[in-house]
C-alpha cells in the first residue's frame, strides 16, 4: 500500500467527503436532544435526511487548492503543538487534514463536550504549516477538513503514535502496537458487484467526545450520506496491542432513491499482488500483500480460509450462513523472510477481524477480488450482505467489533493454514500435464494437531465441484514444521470454467482443522 488513496474503482484509494449541513442543521434536526447530543440524536438527523432527496456538496475549492499538485500537498502540515486536547494533556488528541488535490469535499467536525453539548472545531490555517506554498490562506474562511487522525501513546509513553484516522468516503484505519498501516475499513459499500456502478457512502460529518484524563477509550459519532442512504454511527476505539474499534451503526435506505442491490455491512478493503500461492514473475520480494486470506466463522461452528488470488478478471465469492461469528482479512504471515521489503514491512500489516455483537441472521460474506497492476491500488473488499434490506424509513441496527490484530491474532480452536502453494517439485508429468492438471500443496498447524500421539492417523478430505476431477490427495507430517500437509492434484473437466476446492484434515471421526477453501481459476 504505498499510496493514501483508491481502492479499486473508482481508481483512487481515499475518496472526498461530501459536506450536508452544518452544526446549525444538525442540532435542528435533533431538537429533542438539543442540550445533549449522542447516538440517537444523530439517529434522528439520519433518519430526518433519508426523508430527503440527496443534496450533493455545493462547496467549492479555492482556486489555489483546486490545482494543487501531490508535492505541494505534502507540504502542507498540521502544527503538531496545535493538536485537539494537547494543552489539556489528555491522552488522545486531535489532528486534522487539509483539503486539496483527491480530497476536494470538506467535513465538518466538531467535539462533545463533558456536558454532551456540541462545540465546532473550524478549520484554522493557523494550524497548518504550508511550506513552500505560496497561496494565501487567509480570505478562506471555514473551509472544513479532509478528516482527521486521532494519536495516543501506543508503543510508549514518550510519543503519541497515530492511532486511528478517518478520510475519505466513509474509509477508516487504526493500528494496533507495533504495527504498520495495511488495510482499511469502511462504514457502508452500496453495489461494490451486483448493480450499476459501485456508490461509495460518505461520512460528512463527525462528532468527537472529549476523553477524560485516565481514558483508555475514545468515541466518534459520524453522519453517514450518499444517493440512497443514510446512517448514523458510533466508534469507540479502544488503543493497545490489539486495537479493537466497536461500530454501532444505524442505516436507512434513502426514500424515492433507485434500489440497493447489494448492501455491504463492515465493509474491509486491501491489496493482494502476490503469494506463495501466486509469486511474481521478476519480483525480489517472495510476497507482497497486505493480506493473504479470508477467514470466516459460521453459525453453526465451521472455520473457513479463503487464500487470496489476483485474478486476470474480477472475481466474485459468496459463502451464505446465518448469524455469522466472525470474518476478516487476515496477515497470517508475520515473518520479514516472506516478504524481504525493508520500507513496506508487510509482516507488520494488521489483520481485521469483525465479530458481530447479536444476531445478524441470514445473508452471505462476500468477497471480491480484482485485477491489479501493482502495490498501490487496493484489489480486495469484502463485507457482509444481509438477506433482508430494511424498509424505508426503518433503521438497519447492526453493532460488531473491528480488531486491528498483528502477531496475536483471531485463528480457529483447532488448527488452521499456515501456508498454500501451487506447483510441482520432481515430476514425471510434462509441462502440459501440469497445466491441466494442477497440484496444491497445504500445510496445517494448530493445538489440536499438537495433541495427536505421533503415530495418529490424519486423513485428508478433499472436495471438488461437478467441474474438477480429483486425481490424486495426500495427507503426511511434515516434521521440519511440526505441521500436517495435504497435496493434491485436481483436472478441470471444462478448462474455460473455475473449479471450487475444500478440504480439512480429520483424525477418526473428528474434525481437526479448519476447512480450506479455494477458486481454481480458468487459464
Amino acid at each position: 500500500m504505498a499510496t493514501p488513496f483508491p481502492p479499486f474503482s473508482p481508481p483512487a484509494r481515499w475518496r472526498g467527503w461530501v459536506l450536508l449541513g452544518g452544526l446549525a442543521a444538525t442540532l435542528a434536526g435533533a431538537s429533542a436532544h438539543a442540550q445533549r447530543f449522542d447516538l440517537d440524536a444523530l439517529t434522528q438527523l439520519a433518519q430526518t435526511r433519508a426523508n430527503e432527496p440527496y443534496r450533493a456538496n455545493s462547496d467549492k475549492l479555492p482556486p489555489a487548492l483546486a490545482d494543487i499538485t501531490y508535492d505541494q500537498l505534502r507540504d502542507i502540515r498540521f502544527k503538531t503543538d496545535r493538536s485537539v486536547w494537547r494543552a489539556e494533556r489528555l491522552p488522545f488528541e486531535a489532528q486534522f487534514f487539509h483539503l486539496g488535490l483527491y480530497q476536494t469535499e470538506p467535513v465538518r467536525i466538531h467535539e462533545i463536550t463533558p456536558n454532551g453539548t456540541v462545540r465546532h472545531l473550524p478549520y484554522s490555517r493557523d494550524d497548518f504549516d504550508y511550506g513552500r506554498n505560496t497561496f494565501n490562506p487567509k480570505p478562506w474562511g471555514d473551509l472544513g477538513h479532509a478528516g482527521f487522525r486521532l494519536h495516543y501513546p501506543l508503543n510508549n509513553t514518550a510519543y503519541k503514535d497515530e492511532l486511528i484516522v478517518f478520510q475519505g468516503a466513509s474509509y477508516f484505519r487504526a493500528l494496533g502496537a507495533s504495527q504498520q498501516y495495511g488495510l482499511s475499513a469502511r462504514g457502508l459499500a452500496i453495489d461494490t458487484v451486483g448493480g450499476k456502478g459501485e456508490e461509495f457512502p460518505r461520512f460528512t460529518e463527525f462528532w468527537i467526545q472529549r476523553p477524560a484524563k485516565d481514558a483508555t477509550e475514545v468515541t466518534v459519532l459520524a453522519l453517514l450520506e450518499s444517493p440512497r442512504t443514510t446512517g448514523a454511527y458510533r466508534f469507540v476505539v479502544r488503543p493497545g496491542q490489539q486495537t479493537t474499534t466497536t461500530v454501532d451503526a444505524r442505516v436507512f435506505l434513502r426514500k424515492g432513491a433507485s434500489p440497493v442491490n447489494t448492501l455491504g455491512i463492515a465493509p474491509l478493503t486491501s491489496m493482494f499482488l502476490s503469494g506463495e500461492n501466486q509469486p511474481m514473475a521478476g519480483d525480489f520480494r517472495p510476497e507482497v500483500h497486505d493480506s493473504d486470506g479470508l477467514m470466516m466463522a459460521t453459525g453453526q461452528g465451521e472455520w473457513l480460509w479463503r487464500p487470496l488470488q489476483r485474478p486476470e478478471s474480477p472475481v466474485v465469492s459468496s459463502f451464505a450462513m446465518t448469524d455469522p461469528r466472525g470474518f476478516g482479512l487476515m496477515q497470517r504471515d508475520r515473518s520479514f523472510a516472506s516478504y524481504e521489503d525493508v520500507e513496506a514491512h508487510y509482516e507488520r500489516r494488521p489483520s481485521a477481524w469483525i465479530k458481530p455483537l447479536g444476531r445478524w441472521g441470514a445473508g452471505r460474506v462476500e468477497l471480491v477480488q480484482l485485477p491489479t497492476p501493482d502495490e498501490t491500488h487496493d484489489n480486495i473488499v469484502a463485507y457482509w450482505v444481509p438477506d433482508k434490506l430494511p424498509a424505508v424509513g426503518q433503521p438497519l441496527e447492526l453493532s460488531y467489533e473491528l480488531a486491528w490484530q498483528g502477531d496475536a491474532q483471531q485463528r480457529p480452536p483447532s488448527a488452521w493454514v499456515t501456508q498454500t502453494r501451487r506447483g510441482y517439485g520432481y515430476t514425471q508429468l510434462s509441462p502440459a500435464e501440469q497445466k491441466v492438471q494442477p497440484q496444491y500443496v497445504i500445510d496445517f498447524a494448530g493445538p489440536a494437531l499438537d495433541a495427536l500421539p505421533s503415530d495418529a492417523k490424519v486423513s485428508a478430505v478433499v472436495t471438488a465441484d461437478a467441474n474438477g476431477r480429483l486425481i490424486e490427495t495426500l495427507a503426511y507430517p511434515n516434521h521440519a514444521t511440526r505441521s500436517w500437509r495435504v497435496t493434491l492434484r485436481v483436472q478441470r473437466v471444462d478448462p474455460a470454467k473455475p473449479v471450487e476446492l475444500r478440504a480439512f484434515l480429520q483424525h477418526k471421526n473428528d474434525t481437526v482443522s479448519e476447512t480450506w477453501t479455494h477458486l481454481l481459476l480458468p487459464e
